[in-house]
């Protein structure tokens, strides 16, 4: 059975740092492409950042470039989202997701490549 876990969430101020873990079980990552979402409420879901399978090509959404960082771990069969200098506006649910597509620069942002998704983490940047 695939499944993916999110990890890593919390409360933050302003101006801090977290790091999203997304763990497989079920699968090897390294075969898929792995990208973040966020939803924060009333809002519509959006893509963060993704990357991509075997060449580990990475994409960012303009409003987290030069802040967040992508990153896999094959040994661990793990991606990580290292996200610094957040801002209130980052708050949401963020998910990882997954897909044997490949995915580019055209399609990485659209939710509905991905047929695997984890359960979401929640974070929260306030003072």
């Amino acid at each position: 059975q695939l499944r993916l876990v999110e990890s890593g969430g919390g409360l933050v101020q302003p101006g801090g740092s977290l790091r999203l873990s997304c763990t497989a079980s079920g699968f090897t990552l390294n075969n898929y492409a792995i990208a973040w979402f966020r939803q924060a409420p009333r809002k519509e879901r959006e893509g963060v950042s993704c990357i991509s399978r075997n060449h580990d090509t990475t994409y960012y959404a303009d409003s987290v470039k030069g802040r967040f960082t992508i990153s896999r771990d094959n040994a661990k069969n793990t991606v990580y989202l290292q996200m610094n200098s957040l801002k209130p506006e980052d708050t949401a649910v963020y998910y990882c997701a997954a897909d044997p597509k490949q995915m580019y620069n055209t399609n990485w942002f659209h939710d509905d490549n991905y047929n695997y998704w984890g359960q979401g983490t929640q974070v929260t940047v306030s003072s």
